[in-house]
Parts: C-alpha cells; structure tokens; sequence
C-alpha cells in the first residue's frame, strides 16, 4: 500500500478498512510523512499501540517509581536510553521525534503547544516512556463479538478525570485518567472476561456503570476525546487510561514534558497479545 499522491490530510474514516490491515511500519511511515495526524483507534491491528511521556532525565527515575507503583493506568512497555529518540526494543526504526501523529507539549505543567514533529525540541538529556494503551485490546474483543461505539461511529473514545487517586512518587501525583466505552452489561461482562488477559494494556475494567461513584458529574463531557453515543439499554464501562500522566504532570510541573495529544498514540511493532512482564 503506497503512500497517497495527494496534498490532503489523510483522514481515518477515509479508508479505515486499509489502516486496520496496514503493518505498524507504513502507518508509521505515514505518520512521518505528516498524513496521519488525528487519532490512531482502529489502525495496524494487532499491534501494540502505546501512550507517550518524554521527561528530562533528571526525573526519569520517579517517574518510572510512578509507573511501577500505578500499573492499572500505567503499564510501562518500553523506556529509551537517554538522549536516544529510537526506540529499537519497540519496533524497527522508530523515531519517537515523528512516529507519534501529534505531541502535547507541557512547560511547567501547563500544556503550551500541540505539535505533529518533535525534533527541534529534542535534547540530549530526554528519556522517552512508553506505557500501553487500551487501543491494543479492541481487536479482540471486536473479535468476541462486544461492540465499539467510538470505531462504529468514527469518533474519538472519551477520557475523563476521575476522583481516584493515583499512588504518589516524587513530585508525580493525581487522579486516575478513565476512557469509556457504552455497551449492553451482558457485552460488559464479555469485555471484563476478554480484558482481564491484557493487563500491560490495562487490562480489566475499573468501573462499570454509575459515573458519579468515580467523580464523573456529566457523563457527556468529557476531559479529553470526543462526546460519545450512549444508547438505551447500554451502560459505560470505564478502563484505567495512559492520560493519567498528563494529569499527574501538572502536579510535578517539570520544565519540560511530551507527551502524545490523547488519541494519538505510537504505534509499535509488538504484538498486542503481548504477555505481561515481558522485558522490553
């Protein structure tokens, strides 16, 4: 599959059929190439997809403390060397400078620019995070038969804060970020029994049904992504979500942090079936 030989922004309702099938590499190469830079859901499956964290190295090490000790919302799957944009241990030739689709850049934990390219930020002293990311498991439970809204109807899954705190480290701390999905309870229960075997993708459900028990007011505005589409007789389903960092970001303040705009995650070469404690 080439690259189209048009100007135009690539759009993944265009031909999402072409992207699900497409490997890691050309969704990638597309993502280089500045084709792709909406949200990822729906491509190369099977394939693990990941959220991003770039911090100066400095605070690497509570950052990791972090992940190690809230492994729900945040599942770490690969770490760089520092200084080194390639993530070799991840996949063949990637560039966490250009392989992400749009990068949120944080200065003094307030969010200051959206960027699709990172490579005039890139300094000597940044390690790269790359946590797993609930993207990875949809193909299987599309396979199970469970549905998904947010790929049906081609809009982005909706993320929310929630009153849930998360396990402090260092300067790193706050609530656990939620993506949610609306789907029957008995498709619910289904989506509990396949998610319970991708823990490194955050595996099974924290919460399910009654929004307001984990200190979501409104259930149709949400913090990040698109407002969804409940219908009756369906109730939300709640996963832990790799945006929790963002939110813990702006209790640290770093002077510097990347991160991927929620969405718009790295895709890599391993598979999504991946088991836990695999060593990257």
């Amino acid at each position: 599959m080439a690259l189209r030989d048009v100007d135009e922004q690539i759009r993944p309702e265009d031909f999402a059929g072409e992207l699900a099938r497409a490997s890691a590499a050309h969704v990638r190469g597309l993502i280089r190439a500045g084709e792709i830079t909406g949200h990822t859901g729906g491509m190369a499956l099977g394939r693990m997809q990941g959220n991003l964290a770039i911090l100066p190295a400095d605070l690497a090490l509570d950052f990791a403390r972090y992940c190690q000790r809230n492994p729900k919302p945040c599942p770490l799957v690969g770490v760089s060397e520092t200084g080194d944009p390639m993530l070799p241990t991840l996949g063949e030739d990637i560039d966490i400078r250009s392989d992400v689709s749009s990068y949120n850049i944080y200065r003094d934990g307030e969010l200051a620019d959206t960027v699709t390219d990172i490579t005039d930020l890139w300094r000597d002293d940044l390690v790269t995070f790359v946590l797993g990311c609930s993207f990875s498991f949809e193909e299987p439970l599309l396979a199970d038969g469970v549905p998904l809204r947010h790929l049906e109807e081609g809009y982005l899954v909706p993320m929310y804060r929630t009153n849930i705190a998360t396990t402090p480290a260092g300067p790193f701390s706050g609530p656990i970020v939620v993506s949610m999905r609306p789907m029957p309870m008995a498709e619910a229960i289904r989506a509990v029994e396949v998610t319970s075997r991708y823990p490194m993708m955050h595996g099974t459900p924290i919460h399910i049904a009654e929004p307001a028990a984990i200190g979501i007011d409104d259930i149709m505005q949400p913090d990040w992504g698109d407002v969804p589409v409940i219908r009756a007789g369906e109730v939300p389903v709640f996963w832990a979500c790799g945006v929790t960092p963002q939110a813990a970001v702006r209790a640290a303040k770093p002077p510097l942090c990347i991160t991927h705009t929620p969405g718009s995650m790295l895709i890599t070469d391993l598979p999504s079936g991946r088991p836990a404690g695999h060593a990257v």
